[in-house]
C-alpha cells in the first residue's frame, strides 16, 4: 500500500492560504523532491505530512503505524556544550552502541562517534542528523533543505548517500531542495510547488515543463543536463504522471566534482 496519500489538501496559516488543492502520493522506496520558490508552501507540505499542521480542507492519509524519520533544515547546538556524536544520537532516548554504529554507517558517518558535534564540518553535521533520523528505521525519510549551506560537492555527496540509504534500507525519501543543479539526479519524481502543484513527474519531464520554466527560467537547463539520468526505458507521462518506475541512477553525472565532504 502507499505510505502517504494526499488529496485536495488546503492549508491556511495566519489567515493566508498557503497550500490549495494539493494531491500527492508517496509510494514505498521512491525518492521524491519538492522544488519551488520561497513561500511556495514546501515546508508546510512536509509539516502536514508529519501531522504538525492541520489541513483546512482535503485529507492526508498515512499508512497505519508509518515510521517517519525527519532531518531538519538546520539545528543549532551551543558550541560551548560538550556533546559527542554518540551522545547526540542518544537524545532524548538512549540507543545501543550497535544501533548507533549502524545508523552512522548507513549515513556515511562511520567513525565519528567520539567527535564533538561543534567540531564537525557542515557535511559531517548533516550526516549526524541523518543518522539520528535513521535510528527509528523509517519507512519514509523526510528532509527539509538538508544540504543548505553545503558547497556543491558536499551536496552531491549527500544526495548520493541518500540513494545508498534508499537502496540499503528500502525507505522512501521525500526532500525539499533549492538546488536545481543537483536535485534531478537524486530523484525518481520531482514535484514543482507554488501554493499548488504546478507540475510533477520524472525529472527530465519536469525540467522541460512550461510551468517549471515559468518559475525557474531556462537558464538552469544546461546544468540540469549534466545530472540527468541515463534511461533504458520510456515513460508515458500523459497516461501516468505519478510513475512508480525505479531505474539505475547516475548520481554524480558528467562533470560532477569529487565529493570532498565524503572523504572527511
Amino acid at each position: 500500500m502507499n505510505l502517504v496519500d494526499i488529496a485536495q489538501l488546503s492549508v491556511r496559516l495566519g489567515g493566508k492560504t498557503v497550500l490549495q488543492g494539493v494531491d500527492l502520493t508517496i509510494r514505498p522506496g521512491e525518492i521524491i523532491t519538492i522544488v519551488g520558490p520561497n513561500g511556495s508552501g514546501k515546508s508546510t507540505l512536509l509539516r502536514s505530512i508529519i501531522g504538525a499542521v492541520a489541513p483546512q480542507d482535503g485529507r492526508v492519509t498515512r499508512k497505519p503505524g508509518l515510521r517517519i524519520g525527519y532531518v531538519p533544515q538546520k539545528l543549532f547546538i551551543d558550541p560551548t556544550l560538550p556533546l559527542t556524536v554518540r551522545r547526540f544520537l542518544s537524545l532524548p532516548q538512549r540507543v545501543s552502541d550497535a544501533d548507533a554504529r549502524a545508523a552512522l554507517d548507513h549515513a556515511g558517518a562511520g567513525g565519528l562517534e567520539d567527535r564533538q558535534m561543534s567540531r564537525l564540518s557542515g557535511g559531517q553535521f548533516q550526516r549526524a542528523l541523518l543518522a539520528r533520523a535513521l535510528l527509528s528505521r523509517p519507512e519514509l525519510l523526510i528532509l527539509d533543505e538538508a544540504t543548505q549551506g553545503l558547497d556543491q560537492p558536499g551536496s552531491a555527496a549527500f544526495y548520493r548517500q541518500l540513494e545508498e540509504v534508499r537502496g540499503t534500507l528500502g525507505c522512501a525519501v521525500l526532500m525539499v531542495s533549492h538546488e536545481l543543479h543537483v536535485v534531478m539526479a537524486a530523484s525518481d519524481r520531482v514535484l514543482c510547488l507554488n501554493g499548488h502543484v504546478c507540475c510533477q513527474g520524472a525529472p527530465e519531464h519536469v525540467a522541460t515543463a512550461p510551468e517549471y520554466r515559468a518559475l525557474f527560467g531556462s537558464g538552469t537547463q544546461g546544468a540540469l543536463a549534466l545530472y540527468r539520468h541515463d534511461h533504458n526505458h520510456t515513460h508515458d507521462h500523459a497516461a501516468d504522471p505519478h510513475h512508480g518506475h525505479h531505474h539505475p541512477h547516475d548520481p554524480g553525472g558528467a562533470g560532477d566534482p569529487p565529493p570532498q565532504e565524503a572523504a572527511e
